[in-house]
């Protein structure tokens, strides 16, 4: 018999089987499905690995769409979802060769989720009940080693039963509130697949308070005085000491008391202070510096993130944790770093330092430190490279010296009245060179002045300006809002935030609630606001973390939930066709609005709307039964809604063109715009396919012309033109 080793995912599989095998392991395949057999210190071992989550959570007996329902069971995923059916084959791998194995262990993720993922793996794959657990924060060799050779007797219970109560919890709301949300819809005569849950609810409500607070608000007028000048041979801008003045009358009066009179230096201050250098990275704060510094999405951080993880990189990335403990060894790290040539010089430096101690955070996480690099190489390329040395650059500024920067302010008399400018400048760099490039900072310098040193005025200018409304949540700082309001978890947040753009709650980077987001949120809120409750979600979170610390049993948590629910679900049905009919009008009225292109550029009397055919999408004139039979294609598999702008080039509108996986996009409708030509020259360059070989051809599309293979559909190559640009340039 052997040892049956369960990870989580196919390239976690073969790290584990490598590191433990005392020659190089077996690599077995059962169709796509890879499993390793090896040998550590004479014993068997099998590793096979599950894809995420194998087993997912539905309804025990179908009953259509009713509701509540609580009576649920785990079953093979792909049985729930037709997506799913990849996991089929892991399943059965799985159950094959725990039949030769008499020892498990589980090497998931250490988390909420990872711990589900084991524990259903090993339940109803494995038959077993208990199993050993490997905890690890990275996956390199030496970690690997001597997490499989002090793995814990057992699962990690408490951490199972919160994660699969939320799995529970998440459910009940989920699936519960959104066939409430649908069948009121359809009761009310129309049909449309609406969603809500336990956070996504209340997320979206913060979400709508925010665009309330920009559409209430009034703006109120004030005054900015700025002084231009000289001081010798250098410009400076001054401003008056009050700042805003909101009586213009008083702004009018300074400009004209100051108007032609001396200007002197009445006051020079100078004052130092030390920055300290960054705390080390945890999930949240990791996805919002990666937004401002490499302007990565919170889902692509933490998917990138992931992926460096898994290769060996990186540590576990969904951790809430800004410490660095001793025990990660932070000179055997550095020594590491050193050996790659762009952090060497730094890497040593910090080698040199009598002492290694790290600027920790106050954030703490039981299962795992904060993200650090492992020391490992990465030789990629695009978002993932500048990712890695963003990680890397911040574990090195944490070991590193404060900086030192000094503000001067200078007091500029003008006729007693008072203008402020200022300026701040770095004097030692500390850690902003550890930072490298990810230190942004701006070196703001004043030219060296004395006391009563006169400043030779240019002019002496109001400006009318007006207060501006609060600004619009950005994909981080809705994530670091929902942190600091306990919704959700670090992992799911910015799912969620995803979630709302694919529901067409919100829209646009600056997150924008759409109409159908407001309207639907305004329908719950005036029939049934407990759906909406942010406090009840906190008080399940804090529930969830009391299971984990063996305070609450997960039973007692989701027997509340229900009772919780019951109550919400019954207020719903008796206002259930007064629901129905203002998100049937919300969704009517958004719809309109999506599917209004603008005026027909060839009539000049149509308007352009998006319409459904036969094949898809397409955008056509109202006045087609007049004559007018203007149409434009729309890609298939794309959605597309109005921009309201129009083209420099050709004056035709433009869309904005939303497709599964990929950035929205702005495209011209007219295929015939100029800004869609190619170069003659690149039309007479002949290029070969590098997948059959044929010579390729010149397509047209909404996004413009493009290299394809002419053997669609057998072939499905294709190149974008400014890529081919790019390589002839590089050629050249």
């Amino acid at each position: 018999m052997a040892e049956l080793i369960i990870s989580e995912k196919p390239s976690a599989a073969e790290r584990i089987a490598k590191s433990l095998a005392d020659t190089k392991p077996d690599e077995n395949k059962v169709g796509k499905v890879k499993y390793y057999e090896l040998k550590h210190k004479g014993k068997k071992i099998l590793v096979v690995c599950a894809v995420g989550h194998l087993y997912s959570l539905t309804e025990k007996i179908k009953s259509g769409w009713t509701y509540p329902i609580f009576d649920v069971i785990w079953k093979p995923a792909y049985d729930v979802n037709k997506d799913a059916d990849f996991t089929k084959n892991y399943i059965k791998v799985i159950e094959k060769v725990a039949k030769a194995c008499d020892k498990f262990t589980i090497a998931t993720d250490y988390d909420q989720e990872g711990e589900v993922i084991g524990l259903n793996t090993l339940r109803y794959a494995c038959k077993q009940k208990s199993a050993r657990r490997m905890k690890f924060s990275t996956l390199t060799k030496d970690e690997l080693i001597e997490s499989y050779e002090n793995a814990s007797k057992h699962l990690d219970k408490p951490q199972a039963e919160a994660g699969e109560t939320r799995h529970f919890l998440d459910f009940f709301y989920g699936v519960n509130l959104s066939r409430a949300l649908t069948l009121a819809v359809k009761n009310a005569g129309s049909f449309k697949i609406l969603s809500t849950g336990r956070v996504q609810g209340p997320a979206l409500f913060m979400l709508a308070k925010r665009e309330d607070e920009i559409s209430k608000f009034v703006p109120t007028p004030f005054w900015e005085i700025e002084l231009q000048g000289n001081i010798k041979k250098d410009k400076i801008s001054a401003w008056h000491k009050k700042g805003k003045i909101i009586d213009k009358k008083q702004a009018s009066e300074i400009v004209k008391k100051t108007k032609g009179k001396k200007a002197l230096i009445s006051s020079i201050k100078k004052k130092k202070y030390n920055q300290k250098p960054p705390c080390p990275f945890d999930l949240t704060t990791l996805q919002i510096e990666a937004y401002r510094t490499i302007k990565s999405s919170p889902k692509q951080t933490l998917a990138l993130a992931q992926q460096l993880y898994t290769s060996g990189r990186i540590s576990y990335p969904r951790t809430s944790s800004q410490k660095l403990p001793p025990a990660l060894g932070y000179q055997k790290i550095l020594k590491k770093l050193a050996k790659q040539s762009q952090f060497t010089k730094l890497a040593n430096e910090l080698l040199e330092k009598p002492t290694l101690t790290p600027n920790e955070g106050k954030k703490t996480d039981p299962a795992h430190p904060a993200i650090y690099p492992t020391g490992l190489p990465f030789k990629g390329e695009g978002k993932a490279k500048a990712l890695y040395d963003l990680i890397t650059h911040r574990f090195l500024a944490t070991f590193s010296d404060p900086s030192t920067r000094e503000t001067i302010t200078l007091e500029i008399d003008v006729n007693k009245e008072i203008f402020l400018a200022s300026g701040t400048r770095t004097i030692e760099r500390g850690w902003h060179k550890f930072y490298g490039r990810f230190a942004i900072y701006k070196e703001e310098t004043l030219p060296e002045v004395t006391k009563d040193q006169e400043v030779k005025v240019k002019k002496i200018t109001s400006h009318e300006k007006e207060t501006q409304p609060p600004k619009r949540y950005t994909p981080a700082s809705v994530i670091k809002e929902l942190e600091k309001r306990n919704l959700g978890t670090k992992a799911t947040r910015a799912q969620i935030i995803d979630s709302l753009y694919q529901r067409g709650y919100i829209q646009d980077t600056a997150l924008k609630v759409t109409d159908l987001g407001l309207k639907t949120i305004n329908t719950l809120k005036k029939y049934c606001p407990d759906i909406l409750d942010e406090d009840l979600t906190k008080h399940f979170e804090t529930e969830l973390e009391k299971i984990r610390e063996k305070k609450r049993k997960g039973e007692k948590v989701l027997d509340d939930s229900k009772k919780i629910l019951v109550k919400i679900l019954k207020h719903f049905k008796e206002n259930e066709i007064k629901i129905g009919k203002a998100l049937i009008k919300a969704n009517r009225e958004t719809q309109e609005k999506d599917s209004l292109i603008g005026p027909c550029p060839k009539c000049k009397e149509g308007t352009l709307n998006i319409k459904r055919g036969k094949f898809g999408f397409f955008v056509s004139c109202d006045k087609y039964e007049t004559g007018c039979a203007t149409t434009f294609s729309i890609p298939a598999g794309t959605f597309a809604k109005s921009t309201g702008k129009l083209c420099k080039d050709c004056d035709f509108p433009k869309l904005q063109l939303i497709k599964k996986g990929k950035r929205p996009q702005e495209a011209c409708i007219n295929p015939k715009c100029k800004s869609k030509k190619v170069d003659k020259k690149l039309l007479e360059q002949k290029r070969k396919c590098p997948k059959c070989n044929s010579e390729l051809v010149i397509r047209n599309s909404i996004y413009g012309q493009f290299f394809a293979c002419p053997g669609y559909p057998k072939c499905r190559h294709t190149e974008p033109i400014e890529k081919f640009k790019k390589k002839k340039t590089k050629k050249k």
